[in-house]
């Protein structure tokens, strides 16, 4: 998909991820991963189902690097947990079907850690902007944005969404 255009004081989140997504856990501030781990997860089809690889990952307080706490073992595949449903039919003609087969659902939290939005995002990602608190919400309240294959051009589609504290 193309780069993503901004919205400004507009907070973006996803809840399903196309087959290839790759995300990454940031440590939150005070916090630093365990050495030698890997922050990179990765939605793949295993047994025909959607699901996120995870590898063994842990945020460690900076105070205690040299801890000696065991690591929390996360080498694993997460399976889906329910199936979900495509939402009001739109241009589906290029579109993935919206299932376990080929969308992984949220990845799991982690303690002191949280995901940054991979900028290689895949057709069929719908991403979801909900104003920021503090500012005012301009109809449409909320909204969506699909990256589509449309006439052979991979484009994002259209939000009319602005936020604002007119000021």
């Amino acid at each position: 998909c193309p780069a993503l255009p901004g919205i400004k004081f507009a907070d973006v989140t996803a809840e399903t991820y196309p087959l290839g997504t790759k995300l990454y856990y940031e440590c939150d501030s005070g916090y630093t991963r365990r050495s030698g781990q890997y922050t990179g997860i990765r939605c793949r089809s295993t047994e025909q189902v959607a699901s996120w690889v995870y590898k063994e990952f842990e945020c460690i307080d900076e105070k205690t690097l040299l801890s000696t706490a065991p690591t929390i073992e996360l080498d694993f595949t997460q399976k889906p947990e329910r199936k979900i449903q495509s939402p009001a039919p739109q241009k589906q003609e290029n579109l993935l079907e919206f299932d376990q087969k080929h969308f992984c659902g949220p990845p799991k939290t982690i303690p002191h850690a949280s995901l940054s939005l991979n900028k290689q995002l895949y057709v069929g990602q719908v991403l979801h902007f909900k104003c920021q608190n503090g500012y005012d919400k301009r109809h449409p309240i909320s909204g969506t944005r699909r990256c589509e294959k449309v006439k052979g051009k991979i484009i994002w589609t259209h939000l009319d969404m602005r936020c604002t504290n007119d000021s």
